[in-house]
């Protein structure tokens, strides 16, 4: 349920990226205007990011993320009403806002269903949908855009959401509650929960006071920017750069996409198979991270790449690498916050990762009204995740068990699941 969650996700915010050449002749926007655009989803995210964070740790699992379902779906089909760059940016900001909820939500479920052992496998799992929505996007949007003009595009793509939203609440319970997982399941699922009691709530400045949170918000801060350049520049990129219009656009972003699929699985595949061969979960995650960090550099020599499709090779595996980097940077989260904060955590950092997509959409903006240009912003990219690991190295040599303060006595009442 959380890959197709991730799937219609990534669906529906990657249809704006597909779509914008099309519709450059009817909301009429600039370079910076598409980037304004942009920026504006991105500080909607953030700001989401910060209460759907604090929700997952709250509230039912089950509500929150059935109830943002709704809101982002709802969301995706008002684009297909906008008229003006203004009205286009406000359905755009609600969007981010709610869409913002997936990760911190999942992330949270993940914790809530599966030992530390399974969770980077688990994660890689669900976060390949942010994959498979950027492969099953460009191979279906374009062709309902020629067909039935962009305004239908979204809408349909919106309405996909409302059938998923049926299936999980019919479909999910906590572990505890539900029907199908046996006892020895439940105890496997508790493995490593540990005697420390947690906490019923956790405060934001609770979790400051801990250089892992910062790991984690640096790691965030330095490569999300990076993703949010490839889903929403990507296709202008084929366009301007390289000559290709909407109807021909499908199979290199298809192959990118595909390509970050199995990035995702890999990534998480490789760091679990390490935890459960050594035991070393500091090693597993930093090694595979790093592995994925040197995958992304060939990126930096993408102005070298004359032929199209050495291109679109060069980007499919920078975009693996950075999913399967992305799998191990969530997954440390859980790895050494108890289950209660994980949420908390995740939307701090995320928040920090929407900060700096935030600011590179400016930066991407003005280069591109300026320039043209598209090279120093891959180069940018290539960099980036080998500054972030070795940040977090020093913010975090090691990976160990952290212990909060509450905010509130674990006696709390909660909503279940």
């Amino acid at each position: 349920m959380m890959l197709f969650a991730t799937t219609i996700n990534y669906m529906d915010r990657q249809t704006l990226g597909l779509l914008a050449p099309l519709m450059q002749a009817d909301i009429g926007w600039s370079q910076v205007q598409y980037a304004q655009t942009v920026m504006i989803f991105t500080a909607a995210y953030a700001l989401g990011l910060m209460l759907f964070g604090r929700l997952a740790d709250r509230v039912s699992t089950r509500l929150v993320y059935g109830g943002a379902m709704a809101m982002w779906s709802a969301a995706a089909m008002l684009h297909a009403l906008a008229a003006s760059v203004p009205g286009f940016a406000a359905v755009r900001g609600l969007l981010g806002f709610a869409e913002a909820s997936n990760f911190p939500v999942a992330l949270r479920t993940t914790a809530i269903w599966f030992p530390k052992a399974e969770r980077a496998l688990a994660t890689g799992i669900w976060n390949m949908g942010a994959t498979v929505g950027g492969v099953v996007a460009p191979a279906v949007i374009p062709i309902m855009a020629v067909l039935w003009g962009w305004r239908a595009s979204f809408a349909v793509s919106g309405a996909v959401g409302f059938v998923w939203l049926a299936a999980w609440w019919r479909i999910y319970r906590a572990p505890a509650e539900h029907p199908r997982v046996a006892p020895d399941e439940l105890a496997h699922i508790d493995a490593d929960a540990g005697g420390e009691p947690e906490p019923r709530r956790v405060g934001w400045l609770a979790v400051l006071r801990h250089r892992e949170a910062w790991a984690f918000m640096v790691g965030k801060l330095l490569t999300d920017p990076i993703w949010w350049f490839y889903l929403f520049w990507l296709p202008k990129w084929l366009n301007e750069a390289n000559g290709i219009d909407m109807q021909h656009m499908g199979p290199p972003l298809i192959l990118i996409y595909a390509m970050a699929c199995g990035g995702s699985v890999l990534g998480g595949w490789a760091s679990s198979r390490l935890v459960a061969r050594t035991g070393r979960v500091n090693f597993a995650r930093k090694l595979t991270m790093g592995v994925c960090a040197l995958c992304v550099t060939p990126i930096g020599l993408l102005s070298q790449f004359h032929a199209l499709w050495f291109s679109v090779l060069a980007v499919g595996l920078a975009a693996a690498a950075h999913q399967g980097w992305s799998a191990n940077l969530v997954t440390t989260v859980s790895d050494v916050f108890p289950r209660r904060a994980v949420g908390t955590v995740i939307g701090i950092g995320g928040t920090m990762g929407m900060l700096g997509s935030f600011l590179f959409s400016g930066v991407i903006g003005e280069t591109l009204q300026r320039t043209g240009q598209y090279w120093a912003l891959f180069a940018i990219g290539a960099l980036a995740y080998l500054v972030a690991l070795a940040i977090m190295h020093v913010l975090m040599p090691r990976m160990k068990p952290v212990r909060l303060a509450a905010t509130e006595p674990a006696e709390g009442v909660r909503l279940p699941g």
